[in-house]
């Protein structure tokens, strides 16, 4: 399932040539991760265990002070011990994609500081929020 997350553009996020900074961007993309997790997944707190191993983003065109931007978010791919979320931001009162992103994140052993596999119970919670296609 994709989720959205909607978001207004402010004045801070914006650099010297009027548009948003690049790094801007990954901010937007934490966001609608987390927001995913509220809306999709009960009990989402429980995912502590998971951190980003990777992140990347491409942009496509440009997004400005007080611009509306919609974030697509969806989970493309689950692995052992590891998932991959996408994104997509586009306008919102045109439509034009703005920028693709993509995160990997890892299910994470604090106390021995190493990955490991995905609880099945989690691994089933995050195969029903799956998109394929």
């Amino acid at each position: 399932m994709k989720h959205e997350t909607d978001t207004t553009v402010r004045f801070c996020e914006t650099d010297a040539a009027g548009h948003v900074n690049n790094t801007s961007y990954f901010i937007y993309l934490e966001e609608a991760r987390g927001r995913f997790f509220q809306s999709n997944l009960e009990n989402y707190q429980t995912f502590g265990r998971f951190i980003i191993a990777s992140t990347k983003c491409d942009f496509l065109s440009q997004a400005y002070f007080n611009q509306q931007l919609i974030i697509s978010t969806w989970i493309s791919k689950i692995g052992t011990k590891s998932f991959q979320f996408k994104h997509e931001i586009k306008a919102k009162d045109t439509g034009v994609s703005i920028a693709e992103a993509e995160a990997a994140i890892v299910y994470f052993n604090y106390e021995e500081q190493k990955s490991e596999p995905i609880p099945e119970d989690v691994r089933k919670r995050l195969e029903g929020q799956l998109v394929t296609s």
